[in-house]
């Protein structure tokens, strides 16, 4: 099997990286479960956020695993200033392997190079959240270094 590259996403990836990930929305029951707590806008709303990361990559990006051209893997970054900190961290979200690849060490490696790349950018933390129903998603990233901040993330739709 082909080794997978890592990188930022190009406008060459976008569609393959929209694909990917509008069926990782529609499926994964946990994101389903607070979508609309979320104001989950629909497929336009996430081209129009591809789009964003495209034309603003000083506001984050999205991240891509490619194996022989396709698409397999992807997440999103965004960046913030942190005070407690005083340098750049990064808000990782939306960690997904094309259905059927799961469990070959995609998503691991993905987050290693990742790792790997902001730590080169001057990025101190990277922070997450998963959903309180999905203890896989939590034992995946406390085997990549994330420990609780024993706090609950929330959230407000300015209208």
């Amino acid at each position: 099997m082909s080794p997978v590259a890592f990188g930022r996403m190009g406008a060459g990836d976008r569609e393959e990286a929209f694909g990917l990930f509008l069926a990782f929305l529609r499926a994964d029951p946990h994101y389903r479960d607070v979508a609309a707590v979320y104001g989950d806008a629909g497929p336009e709303a996430l081209a129009r956020a591809l789009d964003l990361f495209l034309q603003r990559p000083e506001t984050g990006f999205v991240w891509v695993g490619r194996r022989e051209g396709e698409v397999v893997g992807c997440c999103v970054v965004c960046l913030a200033i942190s005070t407690s900190r005083g340098t750049l961290v990064a808000k990782l979200d939306d960690v997904n392997v094309r259905p059927g690849l799961e469990g070959q060490g995609i998503g691991s490696a993905m987050l290693d190079s990742l790792k790997a790349e902001l730590k080169h950018s001057g990025v101190t933390r990277i922070d997450t959240a998963t959903h309180v129903d999905n203890p896989g998603a939590r034992r995946f990233y406390e085997r990549h270094g994330f420990a609780s901040l024993r706090e609950e993330r929330l959230s407000c739709l300015l209208r």
